[in-house]
């Protein structure tokens, strides 16, 4: 019998390729989308779409029980729903914790849980890793995060967890790059344009994942069963922002740019500054005090063995074949 699958947070960068994924792999697969949500990339028409408002639990009941009287109800639920950026910190959580919780509510009260409730969280939710010794952060270490973004990551997994019984398994990503993604398509394209900006004068270790490599990652924990555990997710290798920039300058076929390296002073005030102009104008700014405390910290490196012990995770792509991949799309795309 085919199984289904339910993916909020659909019409985002990451939501797309989780629901192509789960096409390939032959899901009935329902997209979570608003009536404003963009469909560009959600255009097959084997796809259903269903709305569902978070903000009101009865509605959203109604709305589970009335698609699983008529559709049966979701073997497997991706919660990709989240908020990144945001001209208020409130709606993180709002949105990051508080859309999470009402749905896990809904699905409990209607007795409709899937037989995974996969949610994607971040990093983040760990904060600053040893920066003396950078130590890859472990699976045992407390989390602190020290970003409202990671602070209301860290509540929906506490959520979570406290659940007796509700099979959820998480997952901690590093940063997602990729085809459709824009905010390291800018940093590719200002080393394009000649310039790459660096922050801070210490060494920093940044780790990535391809999102063809999440999303496999994905699909593979939800077939496994609950696990009720939280997994890093990454590469299993660390680069410097002078390998990120020798990279991407090979696979762009640029010879030359100026690396600036900005001091961490001077990366707060144009972050701060950034921030009031996106409460001024009412247009999130991707630089904020949030990103800025991202931005400065030097140590991403995590520990994914026991992803790769309790469901095989292994990413295929190395930063370079992802970044080969990314520009080839962002070319044909007419985004460089």
């Amino acid at each position: 019998m085919t199984k289904s699958i339910l993916i909020t947070g659909a019409g985002g960068f990451i939501g797309g390729f989780l629901v192509e994924e789960a096409l390939k792999r032959g899901y009935d697969t329902w997209a979570a989308v608003r009536s404003t949500t963009k469909r560009d990339f959600l255009q097959d028409e084997r796809i259903h779409f269903i709305e569902l408002d978070y903000e009101d639990q009865d509605r959203l009941e109604d709305t589970l029980r009335d698609h699983a009287g008529e559709w049966g109800k979701w073997d497997f639920i991706v919660h990709n729903l989240g908020v990144t950026k945001s001209t208020n910190y409130l709606d993180f959580e709002r949105v990051n914790y508080g859309y999470l919780r009402n749905l896990v509510d809904a699905l409990k009260n209607t007795d409709l849980a899937p037989e995974v409730f996969l949610m994607m969280s971040s990093l983040s939710v760990m904060g600053p890793g040893d920066e003396k010794t950078y130590r890859p952060i472990a699976p045992t270490d407390v989390p602190m995060p020290n970003t409202y973004y990671g602070v209301s990551k860290l509540k929906g997994e506490a959520y979570l967890q406290s659940l007796e019984g509700f099979p959820y398994t998480i997952f901690r990503c590093t940063g997602v790059y990729g085809p459709h993604e824009r905010d390291y398509y800018l940093m590719i394209k200002s080393i394009k344009r000649g310039f790459d900006f660096s922050v801070g004068y210490d060494k920093q270790m940044l780790t990535f994942i391809y999102v063809k490599d999440l999303v496999t990652g994905v699909m593979d924990a939800l077939e496994k069963g609950p696990l009720r555990k939280a997994y890093f997710i990454s590469e299993n290798k660390a680069y410097t922002q002078q390998e990120f920039r020798k990279i991407v300058c090979e696979e762009l076929g640029k010879k030359f740019v100026i690396p600036i390296t900005c001091p961490l002073w001077l990366v707060k005030m144009v972050c701060n500054v950034s921030e009031w102009v996106g409460k001024v104008t009412l247009k999130a700014s991707t630089l904020n005090r949030d990103k800025f405390k991202i931005l400065k910290q030097r140590n991403w490196l995590c520990d994914t063995s026991e992803a790769q012990c309790d469901f095989c995770f292994k990413p295929k792509y190395s930063l370079r074949e992802g970044i080969r991949e990314a520009i080839a799309w962002y070319r044909e795309a007419g985004w460089l």
